[in-house]
């Protein structure tokens, strides 16, 4: 079985990630999206301290899937140097990583 990522994306708001998401499991790079509002970030950018609301993203892919995943997020981005950080998941219930593997083939 191909192995499951989460993959971890940053946005500038729920608007974009929900067009991200939407955009890249109709294109089958993910299986699946989950939106998280409201959260804060405080970070350096261009030598200063940022803060800054934002909203994140959480797709569900495959490790083949990931190259193309990330080119497309950053394609669709509005962030010059945009989070995209994969997690591998340990399998679980396997009917779900199943589920994975064909939405994103």
């Amino acid at each position: 079985m191909n192995s499951a990522l989460f993959v971890y994306v940053t946005t500038a708001d729920t608007a974009e990630a929900e067009r991200i998401g939407r955009a890249v499991v109709e294109e089958r790079l993910a299986a699946c999206a989950n939106i998280l509002p409201g959260m804060r970030s405080i970070y350096r950018w261009e030598g200063a301290v940022q803060d800054a609301a934002e909203t994140v993203l959480i797709l569900k892919t495959t490790r083949d899937r990931l190259p193309a995943l990330t080119r497309r997020v950053a394609s669709l981005h509005s962030y010059d140097v945009p989070c995209v950080a994969a997690f591998a998941v340990e399998p679980g219930n396997e009917a779900y990583f199943a589920w994975i593997a064909a939405s994103t083939a």
